[in-house]
């Protein structure tokens, strides 16, 4: 179909298709005001249905979103990433993916890339938000521009955005109290850099939650948290630290952690969970076929992803979501990674 107005046969096939009539159509693809976004989605996705091309106009109002995540090592931000590139897609929005990597394009870059293709939407995922370090005055500027955003895994102060995160806080009474139920005290926590918000929630759900159940007062808890990478490496080196320091338990930030933890304890000559117990966390793909199988702390991702996609899509038809933060409860999955204190 070129940019021409549509002629009768097409706009009344549309319009049974659509469920519409042919004037709500035609106000339709000649972009005139009138019609509801839903009602304006239905004849887009009509045409598509017919295999008729969107006018050009309509295609760049169809609206490009862009999704900035991290890099794609870690198996958890693809999972979320495609989630909520299925459900925009759905939605008839284009999902533009920008990964940030080590030395590549910064976030400020790729904003600035989206805001010059004339996007209606942005999700951050563990972005700069998540940084207490960081410099809030661009988020602040993107909103203040009018810009739909929502920002996922951290939260900043002053920000008028919705905001999606995992409860780290809850995520650390979840696993400490399922290791101190089986005897566990010495227990550490392998965790990411202190600057970021997410590792600050997992701090103090842990010393928190060392008082409660295993009678550990938050100076000693606090000995017993060693922050390194969020990666294999990371896990290995956290692991060095904290078996030195007596744990016969540790809980990571993430299941890449985990596993380096697992590969550390074993180079020592000692067994998971013989004689350490070891808990990830985000339950990424394939954890329940390692070796032991990861007990972890499951992420709520697909209900994070849709709620994401669902706020972005209230800011921009005009109904902003609530200013709140919503908080979703991980879930504690128990596999063959954790056992009972060693007797020796």
């Amino acid at each position: 179909m070129s940019d021409a107005p549509a002629p009768k046969a097409t706009l009344a096939l549309i319009a049974e298709q659509a469920g519409v009539s042919e004037a709500t159509v035609s106000r339709v693809l000649n972009g005139r005001p009138g019609a509801s976004d839903a009602t304006r989605q239905s004849v887009l996705t009509a045409l598509d249905v017919l295999g008729y091309e969107r006018p050009s106009k309509l295609r760049a109002r169809a609206g490009l979103v862009g999704l900035i995540v991290p890099e794609l090592e870690n198996p958890i931000f693809p999972v979320l990433a495609q989630g909520m590139e299925t459900q925009l897609a759905q939605l008839g929005y284009t999902p533009v993916l920008c990964t940030q990597t080590p030395g590549g394009v910064s976030e400020e870059e790729y904003v600035d890339l989206l805001l010059e293709r004339g996007v209606a939407g942005i999700i951050f995922v563990s972005g700069g938000h998540a940084d207490i370090s960081a410099d809030m005055s661009r988020y602040r500027s993107l909103v203040e521009r009018g810009l739909p955003v929502v920002y996922v895994n951290g939260y900043a102060e002053g920000i008028d955005a919705p905001f999606i995160s995992d409860d780290d806080f809850t995520a650390m009474d979840l696993a400490v109290a399922h290791l101190a139920s089986m005897g566990h005290r010495r227990i550490g926590l392998a965790v990411g850099p202190d600057r970021f918000v997410p590792v600050v929630r997992k701090r103090a759900g842990f010393l928190d939650a060392m008082q409660r159940h295993a009678g550990i007062s938050a100076d000693e808890a606090a000995a017993l948290v060693n922050h390194s990478l969020f990666t294999v490496e990371g896990g290995q080196a956290a692991a060095h630290h904290l078996l030195a320091a007596g744990c016969t338990a540790i809980v990571c930030g993430s299941d890449l952690m985990a596993l380096g933890v697992v590969r550390t304890v074993r180079q020592r000559g000692m067994s998971v969970p013989g004689d350490v117990s070891v808990i990830g966390y985000d339950d990424s793909m394939l954890m329940a076929f390692t070796d032991p199988p990861l007990t972890t702390l499951r992420q709520s991702v697909h209900a994070m992803g849709t709620a994401a996609v669902q706020a972005l899509m209230d800011e921009i038809n005009g109904t902003p979501a609530p200013r709140d933060e919503f908080m979703f409860r991980p879930e504690l999955i128990v596999r063959n990674s954790t056992g009972a204190v060693p007797q020796h």
